[in-house]
């Protein structure tokens, strides 16, 4: 756990940029439903405090904060062993007060009979939803509207420039990904399952005394994009696709995806496209500096994949126009990536400035495919690139009899590739002022330096 100061600088930060009212934060609730706890991100990020029940609230006029919840039950000690008390929790956190959770109700009715304002974050599971409605009436239906907006932006400019330590710890959290592809690389070949491997690469994270970061994509049928580990075999001549990142203790996250064939070496064509994919990484990451939009990263690896499918008979047209027209959907249907912290989607519903508000013409905002990631990048930022090509039979299918965009895809060349799969890499860059920096060991990325790892294992 960081230093009390570290939470306590975190909150004066916060202060300073919202200036008066008070600021609720709820933490996570424990669900014997689910296998384990774990803790709202932004409630960990202000507290350290990684235990369910908890809630903060911060008086910004006062410069105060209380954390409220309840003492462990002697009882617990047979389930948990001796647990801190709220009063040691609060202390950790450099947390000045500390009160029963059930007098929260309590202090937060004597601040709306003072007409205080009281900022509150969108809820982001039924636990919250139901709170807050118990402590302001609000019905669920319209607490996203009644969320602080102010709030929002704030936390998500705050916790999106991230401090040396939380770098270290996110690279930390990459190498021990970095470990789990490795150990898929070693291990797949003909015959087995992909859940052995799945079950291979979440070992090696849980061994870390951490954990997953988001589930596992283990799967030879790496043309659906989350497609989950399942029974089917590896077999002769496919593509095995891996999107796995680990969790450290302190819940910082690495995320990563490789792809890799499931016989030792690459056949022609795997290598082919999985050159054009490699390439669209190397130059998403040159695009990433300071000032520019993320939105340049992922055009530029767009550029990078309609030439690489153009050079390969797969499109035809101009590359440029065959982007803007939206023709590479077909290929490729997602973002380019998305901000890395304590989740794997960082902020991901909170944290991303739209247009309007930052600046950016709506038209060049759209552009031609769907890119969740939408902002100035500064240094500190830290992202997860994920380029990739997938040869979908029932979308191809479909877009053939339409002929959609039949002026950039060439149809009957494309169908050899019906049953190639799918091929998606994914590295990690920490923005400094000077460029990006890739965080991590070394991964394989080459083809060569692929075959290497697969042929000694």
């Amino acid at each position: 756990m960081p230093a009390p100061n570290v939470h306590e600088e975190r909150r004066n930060r916060l202060r300073a940029r919202l200036g008066n009212g008070l600021a609720l934060f709820l933490g996570g609730e424990e669900d014997e439903g689910t296998p384990s706890f774990r803790q709202d991100s932004t409630f960990l990020y202000f507290t350290g405090v990684d235990r369910p029940g908890f809630s903060l609230l911060m008086d910004l006029d006062e410069g105060s904060a209380t954390l409220y919840g309840d003492e462990p039950p002697f009882e617990s000690i047979a389930w948990s062993g001796p647990l801190p008390g709220i009063g040691e929790l609060a202390s950790r956190a450099g947390i000045g007060n500390a009160a029963p959770g059930a007098r929260l109700a309590d202090d937060l009715q004597r601040a709306m009979a003072l007409g205080r304002t009281i900022r509150f974050l969108p809820p982001r599971c039924p636990q919250h939803r139901l709170r807050l409605f118990l402590l302001f009436g609000c019905h669920p239906d319209h607490q996203l509207l009644a969320a602080s907006v102010d709030l929002v932006q704030a936390i998500a400019e705050q916790r999106a420039l991230k401090s040396p330590e939380e770098i270290e710890e996110i690279e930390r959290a990459v190498d021990l990904s970095v470990d789990m592809h490795m150990a898929a690389m070693r291990m797949a070949r003909p015959g087995l399952r992909e859940a052995e491997i799945a079950a291979r690469v979440a070992e090696v994270a849980l061994a870390s005394g951490g954990g997953l970061a988001c589930p596992l994509v283990a799967t030879v049928r790496g043309e659906f994009l989350h497609d989950r580990p399942r029974d089917l075999v590896l077999e002769n001549g496919r593509m095995f696709l891996l999107a796995a990142g680990a969790e450290t203790p302190g819940h910082y996250a690495g995320h990563l995806s490789s792809a890799f064939p499931v016989n030792r070496t690459f056949s022609a064509r795997q290598k082919e496209v999985y050159q054009v994919v490699l390439a669209a990484l190397q130059a998403a990451a040159a695009a990433l500096r300071p000032g520019a939009w993320f939105q340049e990263a992922h055009l530029a690896a767009c550029r990078a994949l309609a030439e690489g499918l153009r050079a390969l008979g797969l499109m035809k047209g101009g590359a440029e126009d065959a982007v803007s027209a939206g023709a590479l959907a077909l290929f490729f249907p997602h973002g380019l990536g998305h901000m890395l912290g304590m989740d794997v989607h960082d902020m991901g519903d909170a944290g991303e400035p739209g247009a309007a508000r930052a600046g950016m013409p709506g038209s060049a905002l759209a552009g031609p495919l769907p890119q969740r990631l939408v902002r100035e990048m500064q240094p500190g930022f830290v992202f997860a690139l994920e380029p990739g090509l997938y040869f979908m039979p029932g979308l191809m299918d479909r877009w053939r009899a339409e002929q959609r965009h039949a002026a950039f895809i060439d149809y009957p060349r494309l169908e050899p590739y019906r049953n190639f799969g799918g091929i998606r890499l994914g590295e990690n860059h920490l923005l400094t002022e000077h460029g990006a920096r890739r965080l991590g060991k070394f991964l394989p990325r080459i083809p060569g330096e692929i075959e290497v790892v697969r042929g000694n294992s």
